[in-house]
């Protein structure tokens, strides 16, 4: 994809190493997009629960996409004056001093730490107020390091560093090994009003070694980590020395991207999960969701979190597995198969004549911090279609939202408007029914890839074009169009969002049970 901005730079690249692929982007100091590319890699499941991805694929892919973006906006290398990196979060690499990681990246969908999860969640130490003394989820930091220790320990033991893969992508970038302010806040526990990392909560839990092989530096976003160093820069094609701006996990800065830097609105980034992320002025905590976090994306700020593990890929799953015929038609007529299904589904009413379905294929993030959890398909009849399924499936990541904000709001922080980004955009019919089920306004922004332009801005920072973050966003962002809610759909709606979420608190028992009698299958099968 390539865009001409009109402009003569200095330039900005935002790197993105998501899921599915690396993307870069290409932008000038007013936040235009020249050129943005993307290289897949794999995802492997191993086991029910686990994912995995090997980090030389990541960097393989970082060097494809810097290039093709570069050869596309028909840029040199010279002038590119500041980078910044991002990337999923929880996903735990144990690495050597060179960057080879000694083994497959444990990836942020991965729930193999649920037994380590559940011993971590019997703590009571002042540290668990980020996840309001509910169950730690098996996706954080702490769960899979803990893993590691306990089932590999040869791998514990041999790692000369562990860390969150933005901070591997840093070392990689750089040489120099660092702790980002975001996700050693969101997944690690630090706290910066309470003296950093909160190394009595890890001696408590079994980890009281781990510092010896974490990044002690905790750099806030957007400071420079150092400058390119010479063996990235001759592989990326790039000139030595370029400031590398301190970057975060991915939704975090798709959350700057999309210009969510001060409170009262919500950044919703979709994709094949989905993110929810805004600022607070003061530091609130409550059951069924993350934070506040302190100083996690603006110093002096506080961000709140919730999330769906599985949403878009559940839609994904639904169409690969099941709708063969419409996989057909899209490919003789040119066009994605979502497309096809969305005309299908159209005409049908809210609630699908009474189906309904819990998202919750890989696990619940929010408000349950449940690993075990899984999905759920109930009020089936034998009028319903599979076009009833997918629709139910849309519906049931809409509810999924809805639910994460209501259990917000019950603890205080008040979500005005969202602010979305990600591939649901591409969607106006699925960003509809999120404005409808949600009842709040959806803003969507001109650059719609808003976690490279993240990352642009925090380069823009780094290369001191700009002396804060807030400055750079009010230069780079600018909206483009709102969606307002339907007043009746919302009403209509409620009434399955009630059922839904009531649902898997009354079949949780059982879910758990059947969840647990796998993973000891597979464990003796193993």
């Amino acid at each position: 994809m390539s865009k001409s901005a009109g402009s003569q730079g200095p330039y900005l690249l935002g790197i993105d190493l998501g899921t599915e692929s690396c993307r870069a982007g290409l932008f000038d100091t007013s936040g235009n997009l020249l050129a943005a590319e993307a290289t897949p890699y794999g995802l492997e499941h191993p086991r029910p629960g686990w994912a995995e991805q090997d980090p030389d694929e990541w960097w393989a892919a970082l060097v494809e996409s810097v290039g093709k973006v570069l050869r596309a906006a028909e840029v040199d290398g010279e002038s590119i004056v500041g980078l910044s990196a991002d990337a999923t979060t929880c996903t735990v690499v144990a690495f050597d001093g060179s960057g080879h990681a000694l083994r497959p990246a444990i990836m942020w969908m991965d729930v193999r730490a649920s037994d380590q999860a559940a011993r971590i969640s019997e703590s009571e130490h002042p540290a668990r107020k980020y996840n309001g003394g509910g169950p730690v989820s098996a996706e954080w930091l702490p769960s899979k390091l803990l893993w590691l220790k306990e089932r590999e320990p040869d791998t514990y033991r041999d790692a000369k560093h562990y860390a969150d893969a933005p901070d591997w992508v840093a070392f990689r970038l750089t040489g120099r090994l660092t702790a980002n302010i975001n996700t050693a806040t969101v997944r690690g526990f630090h706290d910066r009003d309470h003296g950093g990392w909160p190394t009595s909560f890890y001696e408590e839990i079994g980890l009281e070694d781990v510092f010896e092989k974490l990044p002690q530096e905790v750099l806030d976003l957007g400071t420079v980590v150092e400058g390119l160093s010479r063996e990235a820069a001759d592989e990326l094609g790039l000139r030595p020395g370029i400031p590398v701006a301190q970057g975060g996990g991915d939704a975090w800065i798709g959350q700057i991207g999309l210009g969510v830097v001060k409170p009262g609105r919500v950044a919703l980034i979709t994709g094949s999960s989905h993110v929810l992320v805004g600022q607070a002025d003061s530091q609130i905590s409550g059951e069924g969701f993350f934070g506040a976090f302190t100083d996690a994306v603006i110093p002096g700020q506080y961000t709140v979190e919730g999330g769906q593990v599985s949403t878009g890929s559940v839609l994904k799953w639904f169409a690969h597995q099941f709708c063969g015929d419409a996989l057909r038609e899209a490919e003789r007529r040119g066009v994605s198969p979502y497309e096809v299904l969305n005309e299908r589904v159209a005409s049908i009413p809210p609630g699908c004549g009474g189906l309904i379905v819990n998202e919750y294929w890989q696990g619940n993030r929010t408000p349950y911090t449940d690993p075990l959890a899984r999905g759920m398909v109930w009020g089936l009849s034998l009028h319903h279609t599979p076009e009833h399924v997918y629709r139910a499936i849309q519906e049931g990541v809409c509810y999924g939202t809805a639910h994460i904000l209501r259990t917000m709001q019950q603890a205080g922080f008040e979500a005005k408007s969202l602010v979305a980004t990600g591939g649901f955009t591409n969607s106006r019919q699925l960003m509809q029914m999120h404005a409808d089920v949600s009842g709040l306004p959806i803003t969507f922004t001109e650059v719609a890839d808003a976690v490279v332009l993240g990352g642009a801005v925090l380069a823009a920072v780094g290369a001191e074009v700009f002396e804060s973050v807030p400055d750079a966003v009010k230069e780079m962002v600018r909206e483009a169009h709102t969606i307002e809610p339907d007043a009746d759909l919302h009403e209509r709606y409620q009434f399955f969002l009630d059922a839904y979420a009531e649902s898997y608190p009354a079949m949780r028992p059982l879910v758990q049970r059947v969840a647990g009698k796998v993973a000891e299958q597979e464990a003796v099968e193993a």
